[in-house]
């Protein structure tokens, strides 16, 4: 069977082929429009635009699954601002929280992966929303922004909005999102809602890793707070089968991506072209196979950290272990804290989440 054909099996009218050129373009032009108001801004604060940009609006489209240009739009322009609220949150306590130790400010992160699972209530927007708080977070603190760089942040989010707006509107009918899939019964608590134990369950997972970074120090703990927030499922079957395919995908695109770091140093564009293919298949995958959209992003970020300069070995490979010590400790947290259970077997459906 050719390429072609299986893109057309899994991927019937193109219209996730589709939504991945989309991914790719936004984040491009939002890069691109960030990369040069920097360049011609006499303030070094507006240095990072280009990565608050291109990620706010990556995904900000990933997240977004609406079926006309009206309503992406509303829901591109508010996951936008929503990346905004998390970033500047983050970036305005940093400074006053550094004071208490070092690790307070990684625990503003803690909030935001509660967010993550208590916003899944309010559906498909919801869900997004609590994802690009999060996202919003982890990219604030991870270039040590503080409250003086808000209004960079407040910038990168309506480049952001204009940069995933424009590339939905152009696609128009040509994409059309997969329905989510229906959410299985699951044993009710009596004073605790399925989407708040679910916030709980990320927030103690995150919990423990600002703690394990304080003491410890991890390599890149941004990548094991994302793991243990984004694999809470809402039954723990559910967050057992995440976890898992999200460590296959990531033992599988890590050294695929390691294998591009010759090439990205001396083809970087071979590179940023891999990755645009990558994101594509992300794109293509995510609804069905969570395993390839993880291995896919995974070989994204490190060719893409390659070709910015990042040759470390040891700090790239780290996407592994900090990837399967996130699981763990989701798993943990899925299994001792009010674990989820299905009431009835349900007729079976692809997982779908719109989450990293």
């Amino acid at each position: 069977m050719s390429v072609i054909d299986w893109l057309d099996r899994i991927d019937p009218g193109a219209h996730r082929r589709v939504k991945g050129l989309r991914l790719v373009t936004s984040y491009g032009i939002a890069a691109l429009m960030g990369a040069a108001l920097a360049a011609t801004s006499a303030s070094p604060e507006h240095a990072p635009l280009a990565l608050l940009a291109g990620g706010f609006a990556l995904w900000a489209s990933v997240c977004e699954g609406r079926a006309t240009r009206l309503e992406s739009a509303r829901d591109l322009g508010l996951l936008s601002a929503s990346a905004i609220v998390g970033a500047g949150f983050t970036a305005v306590l940093t400074p006053w929280l550094a004071h208490g130790g070092p690790a307070l400010p990684e625990g503003t992160l803690v909030l935001g992966a509660f967010v993550v699972g208590y916003a899944k209530r309010w559906g498909v927007l919801g869900s997004g929303i609590g994802a690009q708080f999060f996202i919003g977070q982890l990219l604030a603190y991870g270039l040590q922004l503080t409250g003086a760089d808000f209004p960079t942040i407040a910038i990168a989010g309506v480049i952001a909005a204009v940069a995933s707006i424009v590339p939905r509107m152009l696609s128009g009918p040509a994409e059309q999102p997969v329905p989510a899939a229906p959410a299985p019964v699951v044993a009710p608590r009596r004073w605790l809602q399925t989407e708040a134990i679910m916030g709980l369950q990320a927030a103690l997972a995150a919990l423990a890793i600002v703690v394990l970074d304080g003491k410890l120090g991890l390599t890149q703990s941004v990548w094991a707070l994302a793991a243990c927030t984004f694999v809470i499922a809402n039954t723990s079957a559910g967050t057992v089968a995440r976890i898992r395919q999200r460590v296959i995908g990531t033992a599988i695109g890590l050294p695929l991506g390691l294998a591009c770091l010759p090439l990205a140093e001396h083809v970087a564009i071979a590179v940023w072209a891999a990755a645009a293919v990558a994101m594509i298949v992300y794109a293509v995958a995510l609804p069905e196979r969570y395993d390839v959209a993880c291995g896919a992003y995974t070989f994204t970020l490190v060719v893409t950290l390659a070709a910015s300069g990042e040759h470390s070995v040891l700090l790239l490979s780290a996407r592994l272990w900090e990837t399967l010590l996130g699981g763990v400790l989701g798993l943990a947290a899925a299994s001792f804290f009010f674990p989820l259970r299905e009431l009835a077997e349900p007729a079976p459906h692809p997982s779908f989440e719109r989450t990293p």
